[in-house]
């Protein structure tokens, strides 16, 4: 796994949690995460934080499957 790994698994995707990233890579979230940093960074990705929570609001849901990143440069042009 590497970023441009990551950036292709996002631009196929165009969302995917920070769970789903680090199962797809077989990995730890603390490892990926700097990673999507480095597309955030970049203006490439939008990590989309998870604070609300899921649907039954009882704060136990691990934060790594509410926090979301979304490919942002679609456009061949930006790539």
């Amino acid at each position: 796994m590497d970023p441009i790994a990551i950036k292709r698994y996002l631009q196929e995707r165009r969302v995917a949690t920070l769970h789903d990233i680090a199962v797809h890579f077989r990995s730890d979230p603390d490892t990926v995460k700097p990673m999507l940093a480095l597309w955030v960074d970049k203006g490439k990705v939008k990590k989309i934080a998870g604070n609300k929570g899921c649907a039954a609001g009882c704060c136990s849901c691990d934060p790594a499957t509410i926090e979301s990143y979304l490919w942002l440069a679609n456009d061949p042009a930006a790539q």
